[in-house]
């Protein structure tokens, strides 16, 4: 059973960045497609980035060119680095496999909250 843990989040004001990890345990990270996803406050969940196991990536237009998704094999981790966010960036973010596939089991997430 594949296991994630998100981190790095926190508060940060608008304008700010923030680097995700989501460390993945139980399986070989480099075959999967990966996404993240985040769930703000009486929203449904909505995915923010993909990357294949080929490396390409995939942004929702809300974070186009803000936001980064990439992934290091060798570590089993898959980052989200956030540049210029926003207040309506905040949410509880996870990783889990893209949303074309079965998903794993979610982890706890992590809090990104965007405020001055």
């Amino acid at each position: 059973q594949v296991q994630l843990v998100e981190s790095g989040g926190g508060l940060v004001q608008p304008g700010g960045s923030l680097r995700l990890s989501c460390a993945t345990s139980g399986s070989i990270l480099s075959i999967y497609y990966m996404a993240w996803y985040r769930q703000a406050p009486g929203k449904q969940r909505e995915l923010v980035a993909t990357i294949s196991s080929g490396g390409s990536t995939t942004y929702a237009d809300s974070v186009k060119g803000r936001f980064t998704i990439s992934r290091d094999n060798a570590k089993n981790t898959v980052y989200l680095q956030m540049n210029s966010l926003k207040p309506e960036d905040t949410a509880v973010y996870y990783c889990n496999r893209d949303s074309r596939f079965p998903k794993w089991t979610w982890g706890q997430g992590t809090q990104v909250t965007v405020s001055s």
